[in-house]
């Protein structure tokens, strides 16, 4: 699928960009020598987190197949595996465990979240950055009788289904069909869901604030197009 053109994408890569900066801050701040990256796609992403953080040790899963093999090519030690039936490491094995845009993705975020928490050490951090189903312009989607942007792409015919300013609308969906969005959450719904499996949430970040420029996010994270928890495993 082609990449899409035009002010509506160019403000999508702006807000992704800080969305980007935020997850390497995050990671950074950690100072981690092992670091996960669940859903790590073809690596290109994980191998810049992985030197923001300053990680000499990088690992990934990824459902994909093309695509791990893709990240092992860049250096990173990928495992194959469904993100929902467990993630295939001892408890407290890594420093950091990141996620980007993935949780969106999964039926049992339950598992997914759980797991997170077993692997990470304690006294690590869990980052999962994920589309903001409260931001501006999905409410402001909801209110004109259309699909929220960030649950357009739930169809294996069609992209952008019932909204028509989404960006792939009308076009082929050549993707995996694990790349469907199930469920997106608001701020207070992330927060909750990862404390409800015995992590501290010390921050949220925001990014992206369409029309507005993506900075705005940061001042506002509860209505930002990405949002990003900082969670952190007890040490005790």
């Amino acid at each position: 699928m082609p990449p899409p053109t035009g002010l509506a994408a160019r403000a999508f890569e702006r807000a992704m960009s800080l969305n980007l900066e935020n997850i390497g801050s995050a990671l950074a701040a950690a100072t981690p020598r092992t670091l996960l990256d669940v859903g790590c796609d073809d690596g290109d992403r994980t191998i810049e987190l992985a030197r923001r953080a300053g990680a000499s040790e990088v690992f990934g899963v990824e459902a994909v197949a093309e695509r791990a093999e893709a990240a092992r090519r860049r250096g990173i030690e990928v495992v194959v595996t469904d993100l929902t039936t467990g993630l295939p490491y001892a408890e407290s094995t890594f420093d950091a465990v990141v996620s980007n845009q993935v949780i969106e993705h999964l039926h049992d975020t339950d598992s997914f979240v759980s797991e997170c928490a077993r692997v990470v050490r304690p006294g690590g951090v869990v980052v999962t950055s994920t589309e903001n189903l409260a931001s501006w312009h999905n409410l402001v989607a909801l209110l004109c009788g259309w699909q929220p942007f960030s649950l357009t792409n739930v169809s294996r015919v069609t992209s952008g289904l019932g909204n028509p300013l989404a960006l792939y609308r009308g076009l082929p969906h050549t993707q995996p069909e694990t790349w469907q969005h199930i469920r997106v959450f608001a701020y207070r719904a992330l927060r909750e869901l990862f404390e409800a499996h015995g992590l501290v949430v010390e921050s949220i970040l925001g990014a992206g604030y369409y029309p507005l420029p993506a900075a705005v996010g940061l001042r506002d994270p509860r209505h930002a197009a990405f949002i990003t928890a900082i969670a952190r495993r007890p040490s005790v």
